[in-house]
């Protein structure tokens, strides 16, 4: 599995690493993909480096999208991001995202009554937000809560990505 992890500038750090390192572990392959030129600044001046352009962007199972403001509002203003999750929508691939980035995903025009999470407060254009879960999966969007539900984000996308067994082995050995 190849699993393409969008970064912005002010994206939410503690998503975007345990997003990676989780995938990482579990043995799929991760790419993050820039917006802006390396190195990328989260919104607590943690910087990143990308492996990729979001122009480089080519073959993927799964896209990603952390949250973090003003990380999203620079995700949704880039009409190429909004382009690839609507490509990655209609090609049947896994797109994810957690905290304020599902916004972005309605923003897109992918989430036409479909149900998600979000961080609080915020809402999810065309979505039903329901508050009480901490990871949402509807068909092949996952939503998710923010940077305190990003573990539980993160299993699940290794669940969906590879098996039930592998994301169990990766929870036990990070004693969650």
């Amino acid at each position: 599995m190849n699993v393409v992890v969008l970064l912005a500038p002010g994206f939410e750090e503690l998503e975007a690493v345990t997003i990676v390192d989780v995938l990482r572990r579990a043995g799929i392959s991760v790419l993050l993909a820039g917006i802006a030129d390396p190195p990328i600044v989260g919104g607590h001046g943690i910087k990143l480096m990308s492996d990729i352009s979001i122009d480089d962007v080519k073959a993927y199972d799964a896209l990603v999208l952390p949250g973090g403001n003003p990380g999203y509002l620079n995700l949704e203003r880039d009409q190429r991001v909004l382009r690839l999750i609507r490509a990655a929508y209609e090609a049947g691939k896994y797109v994810a995202a957690i905290c304020a980035a599902p916004h972005v995903l309605g923003v897109a025009g992918i989430m036409e009554g479909a149900t998600a999470t979000c961080y609080p407060g915020l809402e999810i254009p065309g979505a039903q937000r329901v508050e009480e879960e901490r990871v949402v999966r509807q068909g092949k969007i996952i939503t998710s809560q923010g940077p305190g539900t990003a573990m539980d984000f993160a299993l699940d996308l290794v669940e969906v990505l590879t098996t039930r067994e592998n994301e169990r082995e990766v929870r036990k050995a990070l004693l969650v």
